[in-house]
């Protein structure tokens, strides 16, 4: 918790808002997407779906096998205590909505399903949309296949192994949208990378949650900022973006979002 003060102070010590971006894809993308205020009928649902989950008192015996929970240490847990400490909270899951909508993600790979709080963000963004979700815990991966049919969320397939078999797996895909919402460990973190690298186009964009997660994670996002493939990032401090773009010049932002 210190490093991540301590990497916070500095994050706001560097960062910018739209005025401090000089590539008109990032402004936009910044002004029109990140600082949207409209309030968007699907808003509702995401709050409705994420306040069923808060009431929700089943307890599920949960297999860990990414970096953990950091408030979160016992393996049965309940659904509602998931939802308040590790679910994607409102305002991230806005924005994935928000994000899906602007780029027009057709289809979609998340790395780390958990109560599916930010796949039905995405679904409802466009609910056309093929996505894929990876799930390693067998009994959340049931619990939430079935919410998923409770709520009629359709077009999302979950598929329940560890990501290492599922991304091997699905190197042969094209995604347009990945998120990595999981096993947040350096060597893990750039393996999906790398493995996951082949199924990005020139519009394809990456999401990596909890950059500042620690050192080692934050040693692994600069890594990936180095790769010769990734052309733009931004630092949103709790996500990073990365982009694929030839025709950008290489270039990190830091953006408060």
């Amino acid at each position: 918790m210190l490093y991540q003060i301590k990497q916070y102070i500095k994050f706001l010590l560097k960062s910018s808002n739209q005025h401090g971006v000089h590539s008109p894809f990032v402004y936009n993308l910044v002004t029109k997407c990140f600082y949207d205020t409209y309030n968007f009928p699907a808003y509702k649902n995401i709050i409705n779906y994420r306040k069923a989950l808060l009431k929700t008192k089943t307890n599920i015996k949960v297999t860990d096998l990414g970096a953990g929970s950091r408030v979160l240490k016992h393996t049965k847990r309940r659904v509602s205590d998931m939802a308040k400490n590790a679910g994607t909270t409102y305002k991230r899951a806005k924005l994935l909505h928000r994000l899906v909508r602007y780029f027009e993600f057709e289809t979609i790979l998340e790395l780390g399903t958990s109560l599916g709080i930010a796949t039905q963000a995405m679904h409802l963004a466009n609910p056309k949309a093929n996505i894929t979700s990876i799930e390693g815990c067998p009994n959340i991966s049931n619990f939430t296949k079935a919410n998923f049919e409770k709520h009629n969320l359709n077009h999302i397939t979950v598929i329940t192994d560890n990501f290492d078999n599922a991304t091997k797996a699905l190197a042969s895909n094209k995604y347009d949208f990945i998120f990595f919402d999981g096993n947040h460990q350096k060597e893990a973190t750039l393996r999906y990378f790398e493995t996951l690298l082949k199924t990005a186009h020139n519009d394809s964009v990456f999401i990596f949650d909890d950059i500042y997660w620690s050192k080692s994670m934050t040693e692994a996002w600069e890594t990936i900022k180095q790769h010769p493939k990734v052309t733009v990032t931004i630092d949103t401090f709790f996500w990073g973006f990365v982009f694929f773009r030839t025709e950008q010049v290489k270039e990190h932002f830091t953006i408060r979002v």
